[in-house]
């Protein structure tokens, strides 16, 4: 009895100093229980049973990732533990000093720990259930649900499994307390406060050439992952600068802090100016904890604005693009005149999907007692064709020799795809796209996937020629035209060619292809058309036909679905990391402070006011805060180039607005995570 109440008074008396460490604790909670939630609030959202679909999938994803996220909060809290025991070290001693055991002193531990549990589980929770419900009104919206019954939701499920996770956190930190207590030696709780850790790094012809070493291999990789990135081809490549960019990061920090170090003291003006002096050596005292947290932020910064930048960049160009992408209704597509010897018998083809290959698409979709008239309005009916006598590589002329070497992995021996100028002009017409002219003897490339759009631009550059059923083509312009044919969510043309009518004949017809409007204009009657496709699937006549259905609608749900998807576990990710980076660097500057108050109460013996002790003070926090993010900057422009060539089918429309949000985030949680170290270092340090 008497513990717990010692307890609950170490808790009472510290709650001040700390209050950022019980306030990530009850934030930790609070998301933890929020993102968890999700499948609970979505189930009073009036959505189609495909969005219920997607909704479940993004659920169980982010039940995943909660996994990830436990091990990192995991990790703050345990980390966060090594600190307040460090700064209670004296403490400790006295209590050592004065006969108690060290087993009563884990036991204090223990009931802290569990207490503190208690109050961040019970007010996080509670926290957490209020941003629910403003989360089930951002996820309503995300997919156009109707909140007509909309009720106030706790999700009994997400409530448990955050208590189960955060009590295996805190078993894990009630362990760890009790290793670090029965390690620690008397005259070590009393001295901690006044030990520096070793300056090692004090020659700077060393720290140079480990500087310009590090600098060197982070350019390297920085080379590999934006000029050089056709190179990586394996996913263990792709580790290649990753590894690269965290051991250089490390050198960078550990060459510049004894760099630094030695240059400011050589600036006199600067080193003597106020009370900077005091400010290096009280860098310098940490160096060693300095360079690992330094490092280990930095990393965590950029991951997070990768994350944010890249995840909310998907969700804003899928937006953008669904309404240039697709500008009708419905497109049906199906190969035509399939054989065996074409398709290599890929798809186990049998006699009657070969005979029905020899029929169009309204003809299929007759049989599937679908009659396209009653239906559809503003129809285009076309056919695209194919030839090997035209494969990728003749396209590109003396350019395929350099292409095959830079771009290994792409398909040279695929054969091209063309459409007559009169049913691309249909099309584009329909689309709301450009519509083309052309010579007797001309061929135009139209393309909007941004990684062959500077491999098709060489080719016509050089003028490549091509030879089609004998007869010979040149190219229009000398760069690809941005268009496609094909209704999406995403920009995924490769490439189509545009010739004269007379180029083509049925003999290497690929592709037939309907695209239309309904003639329904209400979205209950479109719906009823689209569960007509959905019914198809148990007709009979299906398992013979090659149909490829795509609507508007269906896009548009998997698209909302996805962009949801993504921007829920990138913010996720995003907002834990850069809560659990700014909480670390946070708890290691109080502790830092508690640590120095006799040194700031020697400034003020000495005479120094309180304002310069607390200028001196901000640019202490502000050098542990603003490095690691300098640094964590940088690394992110090249890591968004990376992000922006890895996810380009998405397109990047929106990315300015993308990073221009995470900056906001920076601003917000990271900013004021310094601001509100700065003022509690400030409380800390104040002479009472």
């Amino acid at each position: 009895m008497m513990l717990c109440k010692l307890s609950l008074k170490n808790i009472k008396k510290s709650f001040k100093d700390y209050a950022i460490y019980f306030f990530t604790l009850i934030l930790g909670v609070a998301i933890f229980y929020v993102f968890n939630s999700l499948d609970s609030q979505t189930i009073m959202m009036n959505v189609s049973s495909s969005t219920q679909e997607i909704i479940k999938l993004m659920t169980n994803m982010l039940s995943a990732v909660s996994v990830f996220v436990a091990f990192i909060l995991g990790f703050l809290i345990i980390y966060a533990s090594r600190f307040l025991i460090k700064r209670r070290n004296k403490e400790f001693g006295i209590y050592l000093t004065l006969g108690m055991s060290k087993r009563k002193i884990s036991m204090i531990l223990f009931f802290e720990t569990i207490l503190i549990g208690i109050i961040s589980l019970i007010v996080g929770l509670g926290i957490g259930t209020i941003l629910s419900q403003f989360m089930s009104i951002i996820v309503a919206n995300m997919f156009e649900a109707d909140l007509t019954k909309f009720t106030f939701i706790f999700s009994y499920d997400s409530c448990i499994k955050t208590i189960i996770y955060f009590s295996i956190m805190y078993l894990f930190v009630m362990i760890f307390n009790t290793i670090v207590i029965n390690k620690c030696k008397l005259i070590d709780l009393l001295h901690s406060s006044k030990k520096s850790e070793k300056i090692k790094f004090k020659n700077p012809i060393f720290c140079t050439i480990v500087f310009i070493l590090s600098v060197g291999m982070l350019s390297y990789a920085y080379y590999m992952v934006t000029a050089g990135v056709d190179n990586l081809k394996t996913m263990n490549e792709i580790f290649i600068p990753i590894v690269l960019g965290v051991v250089s990061t490390f050198f960078i920090f550990w060459s510049l802090s004894g760099l630094i170090i030695k240059i400011v003291t050589h600036m006199k003006k600067t080193y003597y100016r106020g009370l900077n002096s005091f400010v290096i050596r009280q860098v310098s005292s940490k160096i060693n904890t300095t360079v690992f947290s330094m490092t280990f932020i930095c990393l965590m910064l950029f991951i997070t604005i990768c994350v944010l930048s890249s995840a909310l960049s998907i969700k804003n160009s899928m937006t953008a693009n669904l309404v240039t992408l697709s500008p009708i209704d419905i497109e049906v597509q199906k190969k035509l005149d399939l054989n065996i010897d074409v398709v290599n018998n890929t798809w186990n083809l049998t006699p009657d999907m070969i005979e029905d290959s020899k029929l169009l698409v309204r003809e299929s979709l007759n049989k599937l007692d679908f009659n396209v008239d009653n239906y559809f309005k503003d129809m285009v009916e076309f056919n695209t064709y194919s030839t090997n006598e035209v494969l990728v590589k003749d396209t590109l002329g003396d350019y395929y020799e350099k292409a095959k070497t830079k771009y290994p992995f792409l398909r040279y021996e695929n054969a091209e795809e063309f459409i007559k100028l009169s049913d691309y002009n249909k099309a584009a017409h329909l689309l709301g796209l450009q519509e083309f002219s052309l010579k007797d003897n001309e061929y135009i490339i139209v393309a909007d996937y941004d990684s062959w759009i500077p491999i098709r631009n060489q080719g016509l550059k050089n003028n490549t020629p091509i030879t089609l059923l004998g007869k010979t083509y040149y190219p229009k312009y000398d760069e690809c035209q941005n268009s496609f044919i094909h209704i999406s969510s995403n920009h995924v043309n490769i490439g189509i060619f545009i010739v004269p009518d007379n180029a083509l004949n049925e003999s290497i017809r690929n592709e037939n292809i309907i695209l239309a409007n309904y003639k329904e204009t209400t979205e209950e009657g479109k719906e009823k058309i689209e569960n007509i496709f959905y019914e198809m699937d148990n007709h009979p006549y299906i398992k013979y036909t090659n149909l490829n259905i795509s609507t508007k609608l269906s896009i548009y749900e998997n698209s909302v679905g996805l962009g949801a998807m993504v921007t829920f576990i990138g913010l996720y990710l995003g907002i834990i990391f850069l809560i659990s980076s700014a909480a670390l660097l946070a708890l290691k500057e109080l502790s830092e402070s508690s640590d120095n108050k006799q040194r700031f109460k020697m400034l003020r013996n000495l005479g120094t006011d309180e304002k310069m002790i607390n200028r001196a003070l901000f640019k202490q926090i502000a050098i542990f805060f603003i490095f690691p993010l300098i640094l964590a900057i940088i690394h992110s422009i090249f890591g968004i180039i990376f992000c922006n060539f890895m996810l380009e089918t998405f397109g990047n429309e929106k990315l300015l607005e993308s990073i221009i949000m995470t900056a906001i985030f920076l601003v917000i949680i990271y900013g004021g995570y310094f601001i509100i170290t700065y003022l509690c270092s400030k409380n800390i340090i104040k002479e009472k």
